[in-house]
């Protein structure tokens, strides 16, 4: 047994080097000049190299990081609060109402919400781009919002919808015979109830907005243009620049990384209790 338990560890400890090393690895090489990223590998600042903040100031200075980084920040919260929105009275509809359209039932039409998400973005994005192209809103934060919309709707109904079936149906009658409202359930009742899975919905949206590069490659140009893009366009005829690459991806990070630590404890609530049920 004990045996055992020392293979589990030592699996851990190599797993977590694994995944923890290309993130260190990134941000050692933000630290670097030119030099120091060409001529030879170096592990370690103060020891092997003299870190610098150098490769900050320039992509800063140079590449306009401010208006990616707002294009990305404007992007992502929008279309995440707005998805929030419609999917939880989307999901609250599934959870407490029976529905037909045809042959189709409440499951039915939980699972052709769901299969939106399993199509894969190429396929929509050339129409998202001519749509946009006719009403004239191509380059500009709003198609990024709409398409980021419609893109984290699904994930938004699926997670949504397993905390409201948790939520007991006696308290709501108990506010409809008070003369409570649908909506006036749905937003005082029912959503403080469930603040874990509105918070942990929440940050897996805004994380799968702003890493988005498909829709963004394809639907703007310049003035809309989002972090990710600014990270590959550090590609010159000259050779790939590791050092700006790197500081980029730094900064496109740590936004994320702070939110997801400051929101951590509900999105572990949430693994917990489980991604979601039918």
């Amino acid at each position: 047994m004990r045996r055992r338990n020392i293979l589990k560890y030592i699996g851990l400890v190599l797993w977590l080097i694994f995944i923890v090393f290309p993130i260190y690895w990134t941000v050692v090489t933000s630290l670097k000049t030119r030099e120091d990223v060409i001529i030879e590998a170096k592990y370690a600042p103060w020891v092997d190299f003299t870190p610098t903040l150098k490769n900050y100031w320039n992509v800063y200075k140079e590449q306009n990081t401010g208006k990616y980084l707002l294009n990305s920040a404007v992007a992502s919260f929008s279309s995440t609060i707005v998805a929030l929105l419609i999917g939880s009275m989307a999901a609250y509809g599934l959870s407490r109402f029976s529905y037909k359209f045809g042959f189709m039932r409440n499951k039915d039409i939980f699972f052709w919400i769901i299969s939106q998400r399993m199509m894969p973005p190429i396929v929509s994005v050339l129409a998202l781009f001519v749509m946009f192209h006719a009403v004239k809103i191509l380059d500009t934060r709003l198609s990024l919002i709409i398409t980021y919309i419609t893109f984290n709707l699904p994930i938004v109904v699926w997670l949504m919808r397993s905390f409201i079936d948790q939520v007991p149906t006696s308290i709501e009658e108990a506010a409809q015979i008070d003369g409570a409202s649908y909506m006036q359930i749905l937003f005082r009742i029912v959503l403080p109830s469930i603040v874990p899975g509105i918070i942990a919905s929440f940050l897996l949206c805004m994380i799968f907005a702003w890493n988005e590069f498909l829709f963004a490659l394809i639907l703007t140009f310049d003035r809309a243009q989002t972090m990710p893009l600014l990270v590959a366009f550090q590609r010159s005829q000259e050779a790939i620049k590791w050092w700006n690459i790197s500081a980029l991806s730094v900064i496109t990070i740590m936004p994320v990384l702070i939110l997801f630590l400051l929101l951590q404890k509900y999105f572990l609530r949430m693994t917990m209790l489980g991604w979601g049920k039918e």
